[in-house]
């Protein structure tokens, strides 16, 4: 090993002793803050949904499309719709992280009532109409009449509001209940989507409730069967006006079939909105991609709505998440624009972090140059104390003795590597060791 090479290394060991305690503070520090702050979201979440023929699947399918390019694996729990995801979200061993709940899927809550405490939401996702179906045979039958005008009219109908624990069951109550309907003047069934539109296409059934998005499969169906007709729900305005979680929409004439002309006039509908649920201790960095991929998927052009329309952070009846605000007021954060996600979640969730951790550093970083500067000249002042002693030990011991511990010194000194930058004191040290040993030798 050259000496060149050798000045090198002590240089860079020098520097490194002296660096290292400040370095391993502030990286000691970041991983500190990493393992408390957990700034990459987990990689699987699960997302509670509705039955497999319904919208909220198909909704579920397309979060899942959207997200794993981030390498996050959204597990899509079919279930029987938005009640039973209220349900699963207030349970705080059931697993899911997030779910689709309808307006007014809930039970009125009692007053102090705190089982949503812990829930948030991600914003208004998009319009659920309440589809009442009904036979055009059963209407002549009991009204005289093909066609069904009010809710009023159905005493004496057998009347299907969906299954237990999707969301139109305690819907359907409410608005039964705000029609002044008494509770035996109807036959409620609660049947699954599937046998009840059996049953209703069958004749053993007069009418049925859907509340899903115009995407079910079973809406396109039923509003192109004939014989089957829509509730044209005059009074919507007045209901959205009772219901803070509801909206008039209209169905335009044509939108399911133009060269058919269906539905042949307008159908005014009542529509509760539906929002994408989430605990309040969803990851935020999971909360900002569900924000990001709600845009992509129910940000266009519908039958009840115009683009851009949805999401928002309208008619919701739990408080929007912070992360859900911040998309809402500034779109995709800055970083995501022009850094791969995982980088730029790092920054914006660590940079609070980063600050703190420099407050810390950067004052300790001054004491640096004067600690490497007292190691480097520590390795030659060390041996003035011995020099001091041989030239104070003249009058107590002989030449030969003294020269001799000078001739040591001198070799030990010989061996003593210092960056090139303090030679100057090494060579000063040397020369001072000849001069004691000239003071030797001349008494």
């Amino acid at each position: 090993m050259t000496k060149e090479l050798q000045q090198r290394l002590l240089s860079l060991r020098d520097l490194a002793v002296t660096v290292g305690p400040v370095v391993l503070l502030a990286v000691g520090l970041l991983v500190a803050a990493y393992a408390v702050l957990q700034p990459n979201p987990p990689r699987k979440v699960v997302l509670a949904t509705g039955i497999a023929q319904g919208a909220y699947a198909e909704f579920g399918r397309r979060y899942a499309e959207a997200l794993k390019p981030y390498g996050i694996t959204v597990e899509v729990r079919a279930t029987q719709g938005a009640a039973e995801n209220l349900a699963l979200l207030r349970q705080p061993d059931s697993g899911v992280d997030l779910g689709f709940v309808q307006g007014g899927a809930a039970d009125v809550p009692a007053v102090g009532d705190r089982t949503d405490e812990d829930l948030v939401s991600l914003g208004s996702m998009f319009h659920e109409p309440v589809w009442l179906f009904y036979r055009e045979e059963a209407a002549r039958r009991r009204l005289k009449t093909a066609e069904l005008t009010s809710l009023t009219q159905l005493g004496g109908w057998s009347l299907n509001i969906g299954a237990a624990g999707s969301g139109a069951p305690p819907l359907m109550r409410r608005l039964l209940e705000a029609n002044r309907i008494e509770p035996g003047a109807i036959t409620l069934l609660q049947q699954p989507t599937t046998p009840a539109v059996v049953d209703l296409l069958e004749g053993r059934l007069d009418a049925l409730v859907l509340v899903s998005a115009p995407e079910a499969s079973m809406v396109q169906m039923l509003l192109q069967t004939p014989g089957i007709r829509l509730l044209d729900m005059a009074q919507a305005e007045a209901y959205a006006r009772r219901f803070p979680f509801m909206s008039p929409v209209t169905l335009p004439r044509g939108v399911v079939d133009l060269a058919r002309d269906l539905p042949p006039a307008d159908v005014r509908l009542v529509a509760p909105t539906t929002t994408l649920v989430a605990r309040e201790s969803l990851h935020p960095a999971l909360a900002q991609l569900f924000v990001q991929a709600a845009q992509q998927i129910h940000g266009g052009p519908g039958w009840f709505q115009r683009r851009g329309e949805f999401p928002n952070m309208a008619h919701t009846e739990r408080p929007i998440a912070a992360e859900a605000q911040r998309f809402y007021r500034n779109g995709t954060p800055w970083l995501q624009r022009y850094l791969p996600f995982w980088l730029a979640n790092l920054a914006d969730r660590m940079w609070v972090v980063l600050l703190a951790i420099a407050a810390v550093v950067i004052p300790l970083s001054r004491i640096l140059p004067p600690l490497y500067e007292m190691r480097v000249r520590s390795r030659v002042f060390k041996w003035y104390g011995r020099l001091r002693a041989v030239e104070l030990d003249q009058g107590r011991r002989t030449a030969p003795e003294l020269l001799a511990e000078l001739a040591q010194i001198d070799e030990q000194v010989g061996r003593v590597r210092v960056p090139l930058s303090h030679a100057d004191e090494l060579y000063a040290l040397r020369s001072h060791i000849h001069w004691v040993r000239r003071r030797v030798q001349e008494r």
